[in-house]
This record gives structure tokens, C-alpha cells and sequence, in this order.
């Protein structure tokens, strides 16, 4: 994506400047999260539920849905992301645990090889290819996508990273769905219809739950599509912003054509960008060597591909073509940052 470094810098601009605001009050935003979807799940079932077609067929659907939102937000609240030097946790086998798949994908076209690695200049660990040390946490992660201090108070990695996508997902499907039928009940709370209010929840609390879902499917919704667009390209939003430099770097080298940059196919290609349809089985790991698919619509704990130590490579790729040693990337502030490679 073009601007991913600029759309990246933007949220790393917002999150630094929640990282001064908030400080320690990271655990009560996410508190003022819970009570808002609370407020949102609760406004829709006394008010808007009710008034649907069909209750029994209607109802089943909208409890799995919030279902869903709540347990991924749970999920991705407490699951670590992933520390390097962290043990590497088992899967469980408990009620909340997906079973794996049986039987296993055979196929030339994903090749899984040791990753590379590299030792940090902040904190010194030696940590493998895509892990990124978070000024935050002062760890590095494995599979670095961004800290959320607000949102969810930690980092996004390899851990948590699924269910925090499929948390967005089905916030933006609950938000839709409020906003959609509850667009008649919004005019009765304001009085348009010249309607009654009878309902236990205040008009006035009601219309704010509906214009915050409003404003969170919007928003949730760009930020959801950005993130799938990038697993389709096979980077986290770090990398994408790492990928960027790269482009700029091999440019300036006269590695490539401006022509090629604007096709998006210039010489420096991500090694780790394989077909879409793979790079998105691979960061669900559903599939014949993952998970069943019923596990993106039952909120169950699932394991990732791989344990951060090595990872899915193009074919005949050991790093990403145009980047040369020692160019590699690994730290959230590129300007400030450097690693030794071996």
C-alpha cells in the first residue's frame, strides 16, 4: 500500500500521545471499553432486538454475534503477544481450546524455514526475523504489529494477533447491525415520530450508544480493512512501514524504475508476501494444517502457525530482494535504531 507508512506513522503519533495521557490508566480504559460495548449490547436487546421479524430466528444470530466481540476482546486483552525469551505456551485442552485438524497440508508452494537472527540494541535479546522490540513494554515481541495502549493495553504479536482482527471484525458487525435497525428507534428517541419513549434506558442514553456505533463501525471498519489488506500482503503494520523504507532505499540506489514502484512490483520484494488467499490461511491457520474454519465464528483459543522462530518464505527467497545485510529493520523507530546480523 502506498501510504502505509504514512497511515502507520499516524497511528504510532496517536498511541504516543495516548502514552502520555493515559500512563498507568491504561487497565480503567480498557474498564470504559467494556462498559461501552456493555452499553451498546445492552441498548440493542431491551430496545432494538424486541422489534425485530421473527424473535427465534432473529435472536440466536445477534447473541453469537456479541458473543463473539466479547470473548475476542477478552482473548486479545489477556493473551500475551508474545516476549522473546518468553517459553513458548503449549495449546490447552479445555473447552475454551480449538482442536486442530487431523490431517496435514503437504505442499511445495509454502516452504518454512529457520528464521534469521539478530540481537537487539535496546534490550539485547537475540530475537528471530519480524520480532521488534515495543519502547513501551521495553521487550521485543515476536511478529511486532503495533502496542495499543487504549484499546486493549498491550501489544498486538503472534499471540493475540488473531483475535484481535476478528475482534474488529465482529465490533464492526455489531456496530452495522445496531446501526441499521436501530435507525427507526434513534428517530423515536429524538422525537421525530412523535412515538412515546417507554422503554428502562433514557432516550438520551440510547442516542449516545447509537452515534458511538456510529462512529466506531466507520473507524473500526478502515482500520479492520487495513489490517486484512495487510496479512493479504503478508506484513504486519510495522513492516509495512519497514517495506516502505526499503522501496525508498532501493530507489534511491537505482534498484528500480519509478515506473515499477507505481505498479507496485518493484525490485524489492517481501519475502514473506506469498498468495493472499495463503498469507490469510496462514494468519487464521485454518485449513488442512490448522484449524477448522467453524473456528472464525466460534471464539476458541487457537494456536499460530509457527512459534515465531521460523516462517512461511517465498520459493527461493532467504531475505527480501533488494534489502541487503545489515539493512534489516527490527525496531519501532527506525531513525534510532540498529541490530548486528548473523
Amino acid at each position: 500500500m502506498i501510504c502505509a507508512r504514512r497511515v502507520f506513522r499516524c497511528f504510532r503519533s496517536l498511541e504516543r500521545f495516548a502514552d502520555r495521557i493515559t500512563g498507568a490508566a491504561g487497565p480503567w480504559f480498557v474498564g470504559l471499553a467494556l462498559i461501552l460495548m456493555s452499553m451498546g449490547t445492552l441498548s440493542f436487546f431491551t430496545i432494538v432486538q424486541p422489534t425485530l421479524p421473527c424473535p427465534w430466528l432473529t435472536t440466536p444470530p445477534c447473541i453469537w454475534i456479541a458473543l463473539n466481540m466479547f470473548m475476542h476482546y477478552y482473548y486479545v486483552c489477556t493473551i500475551p503477544p508474545g516476549f522473546v525469551g518468553d517459553p513458548f505456551p503449549l495449546p490447552g485442552s479445555g473447552l475454551l481450546w480449538a482442536s486442530p485438524s487431523p490431517s496435514q497440508l503437504s505442499s511445495s508452494s509454502v516452504e518454512i524455514i529457520k528464521a534469521r537472527m539478530s540481537r537487539c540494541k535496546k534490550c539485547g535479546e537475540m530475537r528471530p526475523e519480524r520480532a521488534h522490540h515495543c519502547r513501551v513494554c521495553n521487550k521485543c515481541v515476536l511478529k511486532f504489529d503495533h502496542h495499543c495502549p487504549v484499546r486493549i493495553n498491550q501489544c498486538v504479536g503472534i499471540h493475540n494477533e488473531r483475535h484481535f482482527v476478528l475482534f474488529m471484525a465482529y465490533l464492526v458487525l455489531s456496530t452495522l447491525i445496531l446501526n441499521v435497525f436501530g435507525f427507526h428507534r434513534a428517530l423515536d428517541a429524538l422525537g421525530v415520530t412523535l412515538v412515546p419513549w417507554m422503554h428502562a434506558m433514557p432516550a438520551f442514553g440510547f442516542l449516545m450508544s447509537y452515534m458511538l456505533s456510529i462512529v466506531l463501525c466507520l473507524a473500526v471498519f478502515i482500520m479492520l480493512v487495513w489490517h486484512i489488506w495487510g496479512i493479504a500482503k503478508g506484513e504486519t503494520s510495522v513492516e509495512a512501514q519497514d517495506h516502505e523504507i526499503y522501496r525508498k532505499v532501493a530507489k534511491e540506489r537505482g534498484e528500480a524504475s519509478p515506473s515499477t514502484f507505481q505498479c507496485q512490483e518493484p525490485l524489492l520484494s517481501n519475502l514473506f508476501r506469498l498468495f493472499k488467499r495463503t498469507n490469510l490461511i496462514l494468519f487464521f491457520n485454518i485449513g488442512l494444517n490448522g484449524y477448522p474454519l467453524y473456528t472464525l465464528l466460534i471464539p476458541l483459543r487457537v494456536m499460530p502457525y509457527t512459534d515465531g522462530s521460523s516462517w512461511a518464505r517465498r520459493d527461493g527467497l532467504q531475505r527480501h530482494r533488494g534489502v541487503r545485510e545489515g539493512e534489516e529493520l527490527t525496531d519501532e523507530e527506525e531513525d534510532e535504531d540498529g541490530e548486528e546480523i548473523q
